[in-house]
């Protein structure tokens, strides 16, 4: 008869093995050494220090084809594109394409031309099933198109299509235009991902005007609790300043501008454009790359009187004067 004490300590042993086996091999019980790596031609588990052959007969969990550049790992790729938020369905349904032709890249008879024609159509009518995702497909489709317009990336749509669909959720569409919406919720992802464009920019490519924008986007800040910090005067510099076909040495100058200024606290209640934009004018004089009031404000959208006056202020904030 095998003692209690004996027993438990056997049992201890096993689920201690149990536990080693379920965590898997760390190092190597011949040397003790952690340099273990995996063949994966043979299935193995291999000691790099002593050559002991640790496991073997292990299941190979990568694909059963071979692919040598990325063009063959996308063609025998199994999965499709991920999920988006700028699709109504999130690009979860199927979608016939445009090109008339089959598998092979032949084209294909006029009978099967039309047939498909009659396909595609039905298949872009189910892929709403009522009116709401109808109207979630239009208001996307405007955030892509809007976006596509103004050159922000894409993570800017991402984002803009999540807000929509918040502010579709909260039923703040109700009493509002779906394109007034759409572009408030572009605007604020503009601001949300460091990407500022100014209102006119956006008014510019939308299909509203810029007071509607406004105030569609301050109700929908308000009501979805967007937290959006002040528009940093600094970001509008690059793309200005490029626009204007200005130097690294002006740029720097027109943030040294922008950071003196708003340190004495010339900045609150300006516009950032503007702010951006005197800063720059006044670079541009200092750096000797001269442009006038006339070009810069074309560029940031706002009137030389707004250049005139911030100038000014910065000119004096700088001791320049």
């Amino acid at each position: 008869m095998v003692r209690p004490s004996r027993q438990r300590e056997r049992e201890n042993q096993a689920e201690q093995t149990t536990d080693s086996e379920a965590e898997g091999v760390k190092s190597c019980p011949e040397c003790d050494s952690t340099n273990l790596s995996v063949s994966p031609d043979q299935g193995e588990l291999i000691c790099e220090d002593c050559g002991l052959v640790v496991e073997e007969d292990n299941v190979d969990r990568g694909p059963e084809w071979r692919a040598f550049n990325h063009s063959e790992r996308q063609q025998k790729s199994r999965v499709g594109a991920p999920t988006t938020q700028t699709m109504h369905d999130k690009g979860l349904t199927t979608q016939i394409d445009w090109k008339d032709k089959d598998a092979y890249g032949r084209s294909i008879s006029s009978k099967k031309r039309s047939q498909m024609h009659r396909l595609r159509k039905w298949q872009e009518r189910i892929r709403t099933k009522d009116a709401g995702e109808r109207n979630l497909q239009f208001a996307l489709s405007e955030i892509d198109r809007m976006a596509s317009a103004l050159g922000v990336p894409r993570s800017v749509r991402e984002v803009a299509s999540v807000i929509y669909r918040r502010a579709l959720k909260e039923d703040l569409i109700r009493g509002r235009s779906i394109e007034g919406v759409a572009t408030a919720c572009l605007y604020a992802a503009c601001r949300k991902e460091g990407i500022p464009r100014s209102l006119e920019e956006v008014a510019e490519v939308s299909r509203v005007d810029q007071k509607e924008i406004g105030r569609t986007y301050r109700y929908v800040a308000q009501e979805l609790s967007l937290e959006m910090e002040p528009v940093d005067p600094k970001q509008f510099v690059p793309r200005f300043a490029s626009e204007l076909e200005l130097s690294e040495e002006t740029q720097t100058k027109a943030n040294e501008i922008i950071d003196v200024s708003a340190e004495q606290g010339l900045l609150s209640g300006k516009s950032p454009t503007g702010f951006a934009a005197a800063a720059i004018y006044a670079a541009s004089l200092l750096c000797n790359e001269k442009k006038t009031q006339r070009e810069v404000a074309d560029v940031a959208q706002v009137t030389e009187v707004t250049i005139r006056n911030r100038y000014q202020e910065q000119i004096e904030a700088m001791g320049f004067q």
